[in-house]
């Protein structure tokens, strides 16, 4: 299968990276189905020239759908598959409620898992496919205030290690990119859910979530290290053209910098520098 010929599924393409990676991928050749969840979205994707579906992830009516759709248009050979569609609910863990947390890992976890699941009968019969993941630096450094972001993007690194180890022999290859900070709109879906769901005023973190609401409403970089959906875009090309692609991407410094201290410190000094940068 040429590059030319190769097809992707990309979710949460409305903005960000997703957008960023489809328009990318498109211009360079690839038959790419980009996927929005409010079909305004969608309108807008499809009048820009690319071809794009609705997709919920946190939907399983909505990801069948989808499954059927991308088949239809790929004649059910999908090379590529790219679970890129998140969001991260804030909040000390003691105050997100069952639901909240359901409702993270509905979209972070469990409808990734459904969709990659949906589509791998296909890969395998095809003897070769791409599945990547996009994760965090929070998939494996976990930081306070961001216990339901932290938890599903640590359970998405579990499963794909063990995705990664089952489907060995198969031709389909699993990666996980693990970014850091990224310019998009992740902040300004992280305030509408920390406004939305947590009562901040009887929390006994009030000042806590006072300074998440600051860093949260800041506009351009919030952090040292950021870098543009480019950065990302590197990555993720690599990982569908390498004959060997690799099981994790690093994409900023701040991601680099914590996969090395996550190696060479102990679990103490590793918890008095996650509460540091956590603050």
């Amino acid at each position: 299968m040429t590059e030319q010929a190769r097809s992707i599924l990309i979710t949460g393409a409305s903005t960000g990276i997703g957008y960023y990676c489809a328009k990318a991928l498109h211009k360079a050749g690839y038959q790419v189905i980009a996927s929005c969840r409010a079909m305004a979205d969608v309108s807008r994707l499809q009048s820009e020239g690319l071809t794009c579906i609705q997709l919920d992830v946190a939907d399983p009516q909505s990801v069948e759908a989808a499954v059927d759709k991308t088949l239809a248009l790929t004649d059910g050979k999908l090379y590529a598959l790219f679970n890129n569609g998140a969001y991260g609910q804030p909040g000390a863990v003691e105050d997100l409620s069952r639901d909240v947390l359901r409702e993270q890992f509905e979209t972070n976890f469990f409808g990734w898992a459904d969709l990659t699941n949906r589509l791998l009968p296909s890969m395998i019969a095809q003897g070769e496919g791409r599945i990547i993941h996009n994760s965090s630096v929070l998939g494996f450094a976990a930081m306070s205030f961001r216990g339901a972001y932290n938890a599903s993007k640590f359970a998405l690194e579990g499963l794909t290690d063990t995705q990664r180890l089952e489907l060995r022999g198969t031709g389909v290859q699993v990666s996980l990119i693990e970014p850091g900070p990224i310019l998009s709109d992740f902040r300004k879906n992280a305030l509408a859910a920390l406004k939305r769901n947590i009562d901040v005023g009887s929390s006994r973190h009030r000042a806590g979530y006072e300074k998440a609401l600051e860093r949260l409403n800041k506009t351009g970089k919030a952090m040292p290290g950021t870098l543009g959906p480019e950065a990302v875009y590197k990555k993720l090309k690599h990982a569908l053209k390498a004959k060997r692609p690799k099981p994790r991407y690093y994409v900023t410094w701040p991601t680099y910098l914590m996969g090395a201290l996550k190696r060479v410190l102990s679990t103490r000094l590793m918890d008095k520098v996650l509460a540091r940068v956590s603050n």
